[in-house]
């Protein structure tokens, strides 16, 4: 027999988007480019070469977009602002009609009973800041501190909940390491400082946004994705305390007090990939400055890694236990990502035994499926329901056992552009047809709104 989870009754609810995916107007009212805009514009950059340029429309539909999210239910509802909608060049002249956009966006959702949770930094980098180096360039970090104060004291008198950067993980690795996203460079040592860097630019902002909005919670959100050995192997245990230390020590340790993990930079160093010294560019200060105490950590999660040591010689034989899920959509999304929602489990168990959390959101979680609406007008998206709710069962049993979890944003609002993926994949709970711009609730949506309403469901 299905069990009733019932959820804290001060739980909070949301959905998250973020500008570039969903905004459009690229170039609109005084808006500066950004790297995307710029990534995108550039052939092959896309898979299926779109770009952002209207996306969802949403700088000209959010009034009727906050509408949907009070028919949703939501609690909250957690978008980023576009830098170069503020700061044109990154620095300097103000843009007031950007200034003015998400200040009526943000009246509308209190009025509409909507908290609003802000993300500072989605990975709209103003491409002059690039020209000048980007996030490698220790000078970004020092002016983004402009454009937190612009921010904080604009709107800081109403938004309460602040998020820093969001997956500086992804900004560094994709970003800069394999250049699968904005700016597209290839370049391991600045993919460290530009880790480095982001951080910084986080214990830095956290002191500037608690004095210009005072009252308020300030945080930030890392993707971490549960790592798992294929075995009990000492080299898959060892390959898995790497993988560890790259994909989320490498962030959590400076954030709580600690230093880098050393056993990542021992592999960059043997690997002979980093010419000249490792973390030079450290200055005196630095990491008390990142480790300043923050009121929450979001947690972005999607899927799990099987980690595999990938120097046993195939004659060896290691054995092989774990095993991923069958290949069907109850097991994998369409963009070829495992569900494994033991794993969001594991995450929030660990964060909550290691480091001194005071509260975490999960600021994302969701399923990329691309069910297109039948023939009666609905969306029947029944794996991307089931997705959540097992996400949701797993997120109730780590409240259970003290976790101090105190909200969940789905990913994500709507259907939107998928960075380096174009409108290749679905993500959102709310179906949306590009070329007119129409939305449906898809039934994963209909379903959380009940979930939302009873502040339970039936696991």
């Amino acid at each position: 027999m299905p069990n009733q989870l019932t959820f804290p009754k001060d739980f909070i609810w949301g959905a998250a988007t973020a500008s570039y995916q969903i905004e459009g107007a690229w170039n609109e009212d005084g808006k500066g480019e950004s790297i995307w805009d710029r990534f995108t514009h550039t052939p092959g950059k896309i898979k299926d070469g779109s770009t952002g340029d209207v996306a969802c429309d949403h700088y000209h539909r959010w009034h009727d977009d906050i509408k949907i999210m009070q028919q949703l239910g939501l609690h909250a509802y957690r978008f980023s602002i576009a830098w170069p909608r503020l700061l044109p060049t990154g620095r300097g002249t103000v843009n007031q009609p950007g200034i003015d956009f998400y200040s009526r966006l943000v009246d509308a959702l209190l009025e509409a009973g909507i908290t609003p949770f802000v993300t500072l930094y989605h990975w709209e980098l103003p491409q002059p800041l690039q020209d000048e180096g980007g996030w490698a360039n220790r000078a970004t970090a020092e002016v983004f501190l402009e454009y937190v104060d612009l921010a904080s004291r604009t709107l800081g008198d109403r938004v309460k909940n602040w998020i820093t950067q969001n997956e500086p993980a992804v900004t560094q690795y994709a970003g800069y390491f394999n250049g699968e996203h904005a700016p597209g460079l290839k370049d391991p040592r600045a993919a460290l400082q530009v880790s480095h860097h982001l951080l910084l630019s986080h214990g830095w902002a956290v002191p500037i946004i608690r004095q210009n909005s005072p009252g308020s919670e300030v945080g930030i959100t890392l993707n971490i994705g549960y790592a798992q050995p294929a075995s009990p192997s000492p080299e898959d245990q060892r390959a898995t305390r790497i993988a560890n230390a790259f994909m989320a020590n490498w962030y959590l340790h400076p954030l709580y007090g600690h230093k880098y993990p050393s056993d990542a930079i021992d592999v960059m160093v043997k690997s002979n990939q980093l010419p000249g010294p490792i973390l030079d560019y450290i200055q005196p200060g630095d990491m008390q400055a990142i480790a300043v105490p923050t009121d929450f950590l979001g947690i972005n999660y999607y899927s799990r890694h099987i980690v595999r040591a990938e120097d046993i010689p195939e004659d060896q034989n290691q054995p092989r236990t774990v095993f991923p899920a069958p290949k069907t959509p109850e097991n994998w999304m369409d963009n070829g990502w495992e569900i494994y929602p033991d794993g969001l489990y594991q995450i929030l168990t660990y964060l909550h035994s290691n480091y001194p959390i005071p509260k975490l959101y999960i600021t994302e979680n969701g399923a990329a499926y691309s069910t297109p609406p039948a023939a009666d007008g609905h969306v029947p998206d029944v794996h991307r329901t089931n997705y959540l709710r097992t996400h949701f069962a797993a997120a109730h049993r780590a409240i259970q056992d003290g976790v101090p979890l105190r909200g969940y944003f789905v990913w994500s609002l709507m259907d939107n552009f998928e960075w380096a993926e174009g409108f290749t994949q679905r993500f959102g709970i709310i179906w949306v047809d590009y070329a007119t711009q129409q939305r449906i609730l898809k039934d994963s949506a209909i379903w959380f709104n009940q979930v939302i309403k009873n502040n339970s469901f039936e696991g």
